[in-house]
């Protein structure tokens, strides 16, 4: 009679928490809406995942999902940046580091854009940057309010050169028609909301809302020290540290955010 194999664990059943290192049954956080059951760290969700969480079901529309990043400067570091946009692609399933559209939350239609921090870190192209400005405009043009959901570590994306830099400025400038059209934009800051989102869109909101211990900041605090030297506060550049300052307007809890937004747009509509 052959040995009886022994029972393993199924692999991917337990995770660690990157904050507390408490092991976690997955199912348990993924219940949760990807939040530590024992500190309350919010862990990384895709942008589907986010317009599940925030949007009716069935209610998002995508909008210029078609669009795809060129290679204007034939960009090489490890790999050709073609190669490199297609790998990324393959293994996000997003074409882009931008997801944009139309969707209602709680029976509420708005315009909602999220940037992905999976896809190249979340990093601002010239497609990230016409996706978000398209969104802008269509909300201006529909008359619907804006929330613009920012998970972009990478900065502007410098295998795009001048063309991504341009995208800060761009995006920037259609959110102050929108402004001016009576518009209301809602940012939401996730963790990390860094760079180029951070020096622009991200922070030009009516109203700010941050998840709890979201880094959020222009240059990193290696970055700061290696230029100038400066030591940097405890928890600088967290969500809660920059509500403390009167950065932000609201840290809220992924679990809460709906109802948050929802609650908003009420109140200002009035």
């Amino acid at each position: 009679m052959p040995p009886r194999q022994k029972r393993g664990v199924p692999e991917g059943l337990w995770l660690s928490c990157p904050s507390c290192k408490a092991t976690l049954f997955r199912k348990e956080v993924e219940d949760r809406l990807n939040v530590c059951p024992q500190c309350d760290h919010h862990f990384y969700i895709s942008a589907h995942e986010r317009i599940r969480h925030l949007l009716d079901a069935d209610s998002f529309q995508e909008w210029f999902g078609d669009l795809r990043s060129l290679d204007p400067l034939e960009f090489v570091d490890r790999m050709p940046y073609a190669e490199r946009l297609e790998k990324e692609q393959h293994k996000t399933g997003l074409t882009e580091a931008a997801v944009v559209g139309k969707g209602y939350i709680r029976g509420r239609p708005v315009v909602l854009a999220i940037t992905d921090f999976a896809f190249i870190g979340g990093s601002m192209g010239s497609v990230v940057g016409e996706k978000l400005t398209r969104a802008v405009e269509e909300a201006t043009r529909l008359k619907l309010p804006l929330i613009i959901v920012s998970a972009s570590g990478g900065g502007a994306r410098m295998q795009e050169a001048i063309l991504s830099l341009m995208q800060m400025a761009k995006v920037s400038a259609a959110l102050a028609r929108f402004d001016s059209g009576g518009g209301l934009y809602i940012s939401v800051l996730a963790n990390p909301t860094m760079g180029g989102a951070a020096a622009s869109f991200a922070t030009l909101g009516d109203i700010t809302l941050a998840e709890p211990k979201a880094l959020i900041g222009f240059a990193g605090k290696r970055t700061i020290w290696a230029t100038v030297r400066l030591e940097l506060p405890e928890g600088f550049q967290t969500s809660e540290f920059l509500l403390q300052h009167g950065f932000i307007d609201r840290v809220v809890q992924r679990k809460d955010l709906r109802t948050e937004i929802a609650q908003i747009i009420d109140y200002c509509e009035r």
